[in-house]
């Protein structure tokens, strides 16, 4: 009786050490969560739509942009060319062509859609390279998310590229900007100091599901 209530009593004191082993352990996935920058700062970025007027600092704008051209990208073509602007002049003759160029929508309208941002990044994609729209989208998730993980806010537009490819091939702003013949518009992102902390909007987890053949 002695041997089999000692190997009870010891059986109860392993199980006891393991219990409270694994409650003083911290759950994997939350950790993986809050405990990687990586993480951490795809979870925490959002899109700013009200910006202080100081543009970027060229010094951090060549970072991001760094972090940008090194994205994966389809056999390694780098399938892009960018232009930035972070001048008031320049920014100015952007809008007035375009809203040459759409004369049923007000400058004041077209000067909105840019939000404000004071540093205008656009991307365009190689007309001649069918997957050139995706690497662009990539290399803009990694300036976006080195932007935020640097204090610096951004948004990712569509509209200036509607009115961007509405202009006339012959006018100056195409000079100006300096794409390449077969390049053309496709993003536009704004970079700037955020003047405003939006909380996170709802995202749905039904959009993702892992599949199997039965």
């Amino acid at each position: 009786m002695k041997l089999q209530h000692f190997l009870w009593m010891s059986i109860c004191a392993v199980a006891t050490m393991l219990m409270v082993s694994s409650c003083n352990q911290s759950n994997p996935t939350q950790d993986m969560t809050e405990n990687n920058p990586v993480i951490e700062n795809m979870m925490a970025r959002r899109s700013i739509r009200k910006y202080l007027p100081e543009a970027v600092a060229r010094e951090t704008m060549e970072t991001i942009l760094n972090c940008g051209i090194n994205a994966p990208n389809g056999q390694n073509k780098q399938s892009w060319e960018i232009r930035i602007v972070d001048d008031a002049q320049t920014m100015d003759a952007i809008v007035a062509a375009m809203a040459k160029a759409n004369p049923e929508v007000s400058a004041d309208v077209i000067r909105g859609c840019f939000r404000g941002a004071p540093t205008m990044v656009f991307i365009a994609n190689d007309l001649s390279y069918d997957f050139s729209v995706i690497d662009c989208g990539l290399l803009s998730e990694n300036m976006m998310l080195s932007a935020w993980s640097l204090g610096v806010g951004s948004i990712c537009l569509g509209s200036p590229i509607r009115f961007l490819n509405n202009i006339s091939s012959v006018d100056p702003i195409w000079e100006t900007l300096g794409f390449s013949n077969g390049y053309r518009p496709v993003i536009c992102i704004g970079f700037g100091y955020a003047d405003e902390a939006p909380a996170a909007k709802p995202r749905n987890p039904e959009k993702y599901r892992f599949v199997s053949v039965k």
